[in-house]
């Protein structure tokens, strides 16, 4: 970007505006590629190629036993980073798991986060979320909650749907767990929540103080 940039508006603005020191990025400049970057640009022709070849279907498992069949020596997980880089991925078979469909219609509360993902003591900021997991039985999705300041994750739940029964169980056990209190100035942040989002009269505990949050927005405790 500063490359792109400098030309019109000079190096120590463009830095300026980015909150950047011109010294690191002279010495960025100057300084000579690591020997990591020389592998990966070593690689990353290689790994095109042979996605390419494959029709653009293979992932890095694929990718990574092509290479290693071809006589180089490489890490899936290098693999799957320079993938990653490239914004290339293999073909995945079924239906893509999405752990959010917002629902347009929902109430957004007001940001109380603004993007500022920090805390100064535990149980001041909670941030939630999803993800899920296959198995040989079908998919499992799983909501945690977790402290900004400690990085822990204070509150769980599993299940193999994602109504807004789970996320709300995992806020409960972290309120339970951490013994909060009604006063305890606490803002629980998430996203739009489960699939077809979260309504207000399916939120027992916005009935004891605690609401959830909207599209990066939060509600205080």
């Amino acid at each position: 970007m500063i490359d792109h940039l400098r030309e019109g508006f000079g190096v120590d603005p463009v830095c300026r505006v980015l909150d950047l020191s011109p010294s690191t990025y002279f010495a960025r400049k100057t300084r000579p590629k690591s020997a990591r970057r020389l592998r990966d640009e070593e690689l990353i022709p290689l790994v095109t190629a042979v996605w390419e070849d494959s029709g653009r279907t293979y992932g890095a498992r694929r990718v990574t036993r092509a290479l290693v069949r071809a006589g180089h020596a490489v890490a899936r997980c290098t693999v799957e980073r320079l993938m990653r880089e490239l914004g290339i991925e293999g073909v995945i078979r079924g239906q893509r798991r999405r752990t959010t469909v917002p629902e347009p219609t929902a109430p957004r509360p007001p940001d109380l986060v603004n993007r500022r993902f920090t805390a100064e003591r535990p149980n001041q900021l909670w941030l939630a979320d999803l993800t899920y997991i296959r198995t040989w039985s079908g998919w499992v999705y799983v909501a945690f909650v977790l402290d900004a300041y400690s990085r822990r994750i204070v509150g769980w739940q599993a299940a193999t749907h994602m109504r807004t029964d789970l996320p709300l169980d995992a806020l409960e056990m972290a309120l339970w767990r951490q013994k909060i209190k009604k006063d305890a100035g606490l803002i629980h942040h998430s996203d739009r929540g489960s699939q077809g989002g979260f309504n207000w009269s399916s939120q027992h505990l916005d009935c004891g103080g605690v609401g959830w949050g909207g599209l990066r927005g939060g509600r205080r405790r």
